[in-house]
C-alpha cells in the first residue's frame, strides 16, 4: 500500500509520460476530508485528457491502487480520478480556466512536484 505522496508522485510521473501541461499538486490534508492530495494537469484536447486519464489509472493500478471512481469520462473535457486519498484532475484548458481549482483551493499547500 502506497503511501498518498507515494501516489500524488506516481500520478505526476505518469502525467509526465504522456505530456501532461501545467502540471501541480495541492496538498488538502488540512483543508478538506476529500483527499491528501490534488493532481491537477491540463491536456491538449478530449483525446489527450482519456489518454492521460488511461495512463494514471494504470500506472496507479499496476501499484495496486486502482481508482474507486471516474467521473466525467464520456464528456472528455474534465476527468477527475478518485483513488481516496489522491484525486486527479485532467483538463482542458478552457475548462481548467473555468473551474480554477487552484483559486478555489487556495489554502491547499501548493507541492513543488521536484519534491514529488
Amino acid at each position: 500500500m502506497l503511501t498518498p505522496r507515494e501516489m500524488a508522485a506516481a500520478a505526476v510521473k505518469a502525467l509526465d509520460s504522456k505530456q501532461a501541461r501545467d502540471v501541480s499538486a495541492l496538498r488538502t490534508t488540512d483543508v478538506t476530508v476529500l483527499a491528501d492530495y490534488f493532481v491537477i494537469c491540463t491536456a491538449t484536447s478530449s483525446t489527450h485528457v482519456k489518454t492521460l486519464t488511461d495512463e494514471v489509472d494504470r500506472a496507479l493500478s499496476e501499484l495496486g491502487e486502482p481508482p474507486l471512481r471516474r467521473e466525467g469520462y464520456r464528456g472528455g473535457g474534465w476527468i477527475l480520478l478518485d483513488f481516496g486519498c489522491l484525486i486527479v484532475h485532467i483538463f482542458q484548458a478552457d475548462m481548467r480556466e473555468f473551474y480554477n481549482l487552484e483559486h478555489l483551493w487556495s489554502d491547499a499547500e501548493e507541492v513543488p512536484l521536484s519534491s514529488l
